[in-house]
């Protein structure tokens, strides 16, 4: 017969078991914190281009891009103008990822983009990433509030832990920044697939001058800077770009 502790032993850790399973989808959805109420998800495309190439890029994009939207919903296409260089960045919206499949088995069986589009492209393409993310739960997607102008690409890559560590600090940190109205929300996103606990935060400026403005005001204003200070404790680096949108972006 076994000793009355080594019984007890096993029975402790089914208990301890059990109220683990009990407690798992409280903590699950902690881990990264809500999202969207729906399964609409977005594809963040980066291609770096030849150098000598970025010219013939951009002009086989505004010709042939009708040829994916055809596809799917295309929600921006932007060339880097500074932060970076010979660099594109366009999104992609799906419905959810069965939606994504059948767009990319479409695409497949899709002679015209194939011979058209993707021929010409994939010469001049040095380097492709991509990643899945999702609107937060405090954003939806804006627009600019005319054509033209410059959008600034921010990405933050904050600590482990998701929106539900971060969330409160960081939206008061971008609602400090939109209540100087120097600038124009576009969307903030965080990543579910790629490099994770990333955030990406898209604002549009009239023109880069009012980009400089709108940063030196920032910079003076103490509401953005007691702000700023408060969501720096979960952020471990961030880089900006600014962006010019191609002709065929919807984002313009």
């Amino acid at each position: 017969m076994l000793p009355l502790g080594a019984l007890r032993r096993p029975l402790a850790a089914a208990a301890r078991l059990a109220r683990a399973r009990a407690h798992f989808p409280v903590l699950a959805s902690l881990a990264t914190g809500p999202r969207q109420n729906n399964s609409i998800f977005y594809e963040i495309r980066t291609y770096n281009i030849k150098p000598s190439k970025m010219k013939e890029c951009v002009e086989v994009f505004n010709k042939y891009i009708h040829l994916r939207t055809a596809h799917s919903e295309l929600v921006g296409f932007w060339s880097a103008e500074l932060g970076a260089m010979n660099k594109v960045v366009h999104i992609w919206k799906y419905d959810n990822f069965a939606h994504r499949t059948a767009v990319r088995h479409a695409l497949a069986n899709d002679k015209a983009w194939q011979e058209a589009l993707l021929s010409r492209l994939l010469p001049l393409i040095e380097k492709q990433h991509n990643e899945v993310a999702y609107l937060v739960p405090w954003c939806q997607l804006g627009k600019p509030p005319k054509e033209g102008g410059v959008y600034e690409w921010v990405t933050f890559q904050v600590k482990p832990g998701g929106p539900a560590l971060w969330r409160e600090a960081f939206q008061a940190a971008i609602n400090a920044h939109i209540n100087r109205v120097y600038t124009k929300l576009i969307g903030v996103f965080h990543t579910e697939c790629g490099l994770l606990n990333t955030v990406h935060v898209i604002w549009w400026n009239e023109s880069p001058d009012h980009w400089a403005v709108g940063r030196r005001s920032a910079h003076e204003d103490a509401r953005v800077v007691a702000a700023v200070q408060d969501s720096v404790r979960f952020l471990e680096s961030q880089q900006n770009m600014l962006l010019i949108p191609f002709q065929c972006s919807p984002l313009k």
